[in-house]
């Protein structure tokens, strides 16, 4: 199992356009193979910052959908929207 998080910095004035884009590709990440959920996070003090959670299958699985047309057209879309680069980390489970 591996466990990925995304920090994502939106503009100020764009964060109502990036949790729509959000709603409406998380189901449809959740149905690609090996992804077994998605969620959206908000830091509440600062409400331009944002993570996502996600758990897939394996390494691979988060590779095929990061290979994906529609990841491409997605991320393309939403980087327009970025204050900071993001920034991930994928992680293992030990406990």
């Amino acid at each position: 199992m591996l466990i990925r998080f995304v920090k994502l910095t939106i503009k100020a004035d764009k964060t109502d356009e990036f949790k729509s884009i959000f709603a409406a590709s998380q189901q449809k990440i959740q149905r690609f193979d090996g992804c077994q959920s998605v969620h959206l996070l908000q830091e509440p003090k600062d409400p331009r910052i944002f993570f996502t959670h996600s758990i897939w299958k394996d390494e691979a699985a988060l590779d095929a959908y990061r290979h994906s047309a529609f990841f491409e057209a997605t991320w393309k879309k939403t980087k327009t929207l970025f204050d900071a680069r993001a920034e991930a980390w994928s992680l293992t489970e030990i406990q």
